[in-house]
């Protein structure tokens, strides 16, 4: 995956297409992350991504590349299936990567509470 796509993907955009992606990343976000548990290394970290992402004190840069990087890990349209064992959250990781680096230090502790509450509760549905 080249470093055009991952920017094209983590672009902000604007605020009616962050809404349209927040409500698909809510809808598909958790069966998502429990199929790909095994398979991200850093699900502590993609929790608290999203619940900055949910934030409406995040700014709305950092909201729209998250919501950009967590709608690409959602959708099941993706370079890479998903479905194939090893390999298939490979580029999702890329991506989030990514999209980690460019908000560095945004993602705040109060993320990082609520995301080992919901990796401790099991996952909620």
């Amino acid at each position: 995956m080249d470093d055009v796509k991952i920017g094209e993907i983590l672009l902000p955009g604007e605020e009616s297409e962050q809404e349209a992606r927040a409500r698909k990343v809510e809808r598909r976000f958790w069966p998502t992350l429990k199929r790909a548990m095994r398979q991200v290394p850093f699900s502590r970290d993609l929790v608290a991504a999203y619940y900055c992402a949910m934030d409406p004190a995040t700014p709305m840069r950092t909201r729209g590349i998250l919501l950009g990087a967590l709608a690409y890990f959602v959708l099941p349209i993706d370079f890479i299936p998903d479905v194939l064992a090893m390999v298939g959250f490979s580029d999702d990781i890329a991506v989030l990567t990514a999209a980690f680096a460019a908000i560095a230090g945004q993602i705040k502790e109060q993320h990082y509470a609520k995301a080992d509450e919901a990796l401790q509760d099991k996952l909620p549905d």
